[in-house]
This record gives C-alpha cells, sequence and structure tokens, in this order.
C-alpha cells in the first residue's frame, strides 16, 4: 500500500485482486480536486482490471466537485480505457451522488468487494498484448523505437498498422528527446483491432499542440494528432506518459 497526503486530502492506494483501490480521506475542494484527479489517472496507468475509488470517508462539501471522477474517467477512456467505480458505504451519501449524475460513467456500489464483482468477466476476457523497451537518450533510439514497433506489430499479426505506428512511436520518443531531460521508455500495446503506443518521460509538463502558424514546419504532435485515432498526456507516477492509438483506417499507404 502507498500513501499520499494532498493537503486536506489522504489518499491510500492498494491492490485488491486485479484492481486498484484508491481510500480517499478529507476534503474534496478546489485544492485538492487535482490532486485526486491526477492520483486515479496514475493508477489506470498501470492497466488494472479497474479502479476503484472509495469515497466513504471524503467529505464533499460542493457535489459540483464530483465532476473530478468523470474528468479521471475521460482522461483515462480512450487508453488506457481502465473503467472507474466509486463506492461509497453510506446509503444517503450513495443516494445523493447519484441524484447529482455521479454513477452514469462511474458506478456507485456499496462496497469494495461488490464493485471488483462488478468488473466481472469483461475484465477477465479481455485480451492485450504489451511490450516495452527502455531507450537511451540518443538520436539512434528513433531507429530502435521504429524497430520494436515493427516487431512487436509483425508478431501480433497488425502488419497493416506498422507504417503509421512507426510515425507515431518516432514522433513521441522525438518529442520526449527534445523536450525533456528524459530518457524515455517506449510501450506498444495491441487490444482487439486498436494498437496504442505511448512514451514515458520524466517530465511534469504536458505535451501540448501548439496553435496553428503559418509558414512554419509542422510539429511531431501534429503528426501524431492526424495517424491516430485519439492521443493524450496524462500525469504518471514518474512524469507523463504521451500516448496515441491507432486503428486499421487511420494507416498510411507509401
Amino acid at each position: 500500500m502507498t500513501v499520499g497526503h494532498h493537503g486536506r486530502m489522504r489518499i491510500a492506494v492498494r491492490a485488491h485482486g486485479a484492481v486498484a483501490v484508491l481510500s480517499v480521506e478529507g476534503l474534496l475542494d478546489s485544492d485538492t480536486y487535482r490532486p485526486l484527479r491526477d492520483s486515479i489517472v496514475k493508477s489506470a496507468l498501470d492497466e488494472p482490471a479497474a479502479v476503484i475509488v472509495d469515497v466513504s470517508a471524503l467529505r464533499i462539501p460542493e457535489l459540483s466537485a464530483c465532476t473530478v471522477f468523470t474528468s479521471a474517467w475521460w482522461q483515462v477512456s480512450q487508453w488506457p480505457d481502465v473503467p472507474i467505480l466509486l463506492v461509497c458505504s453510506n446509503i444517503v451519501r450513495r443516494e445523493r451522488l447519484w441524484q447529482a449524475g455521479i454513477g452514469h460513467r462511474t458506478p456507485i456500489h456499496p462496497d469494495v468487494d461488490t464493485a471488483a464483482d462488478a468488473v466481472g468477466t469483461q475484465a477477465r476476457t479481455r485480451v492485450r498484448r504489451r511490450a516495452n523497451v527502455e531507450l537511451l537518450r540518443h538520436p539512434a533510439s528513433l531507429d530502435e523505437a521504429k524497430d520494436f514497433v515493427t516487431e512487436c506489430l509483425r508478431e501480433w499479426s497488425h502488419p497493416e498498422l506498422i507504417t503509421a505506428a512507426k510515425l507515431v512511436a518516432v514522433e513521441l520518443v522525438r518529442n520526449a528527446l527534445t523536450h525533456t531531460d528524459s530518457t524515455p521508455s517506449l510501450r506498444v500495446e495491441s487490444s482487439g483491432c486498436l494498437v496504442t503506443i505511448a512514451v514515458d518521460d520524466e517530465c511534469t509538463r504536458p505535451a501540448l499542440l501548439r496553435e496553428a502558424a503559418l509558414a512554419r514546419r509542422v510539429s511531431g504532435l501534429e503528426i501524431v494528432a492526424g495517424l491516430s485515432r485519439a492521443w493524450g498526456s496524462a500525469p504518471s507516477t514518474t512524469g507523463k506518459t504521451v500516448w496515441a492509438t491507432i486503428e486499421p483506417e487511420t494507416d498510411l499507404q507509401y
């Protein structure tokens, strides 16, 4: 179990079988909103079967602050696509959360065991292939990234996505080498017809698209955005993860 203190909020994270459980105590307000959201997202990036957030001991003076759970869900809904469930042991508070519209994206359960059971067959039967490689802080890592992606997708029978996946991997690695002082790591995943390319670095500054300007070179992230179904930048335990998902119709043919 790991425990973090964020002002007037305490977040304890533990494993419960295949799911991650965050037990949250204290006060949810404008100061603790972002630490809670980021903690949920960070737990999801480890790709458990689900993230369960126990809010039984969390004080929520303004129910509007509960949008933190929807916000976290939106950040992980495309990738890593890990379900987020809430637990509240008090039936009155649970009803208040439902009435406030919380529960559509993040179902609410009375206890952790019930929430874990609700993850059910979907999590147990989900097939996801994953491979990782640590890269050097060197331009040669761009070629290594292309070779690694090619090898993975050939092995996983996704040859139609190799062209786009290589371009995305190169731009994400180049972005990490150019804009951070980190030694990046590359992750390749396959789930059904979708392939995800993700690069971890040690910089907490999110990756953002610059505003378009005339007479300038297209940026690497613009290439990533154009090739991918979706892309994003999420906080991780060591910095951030920049990811992009690719599907067959997004591939370029040369």
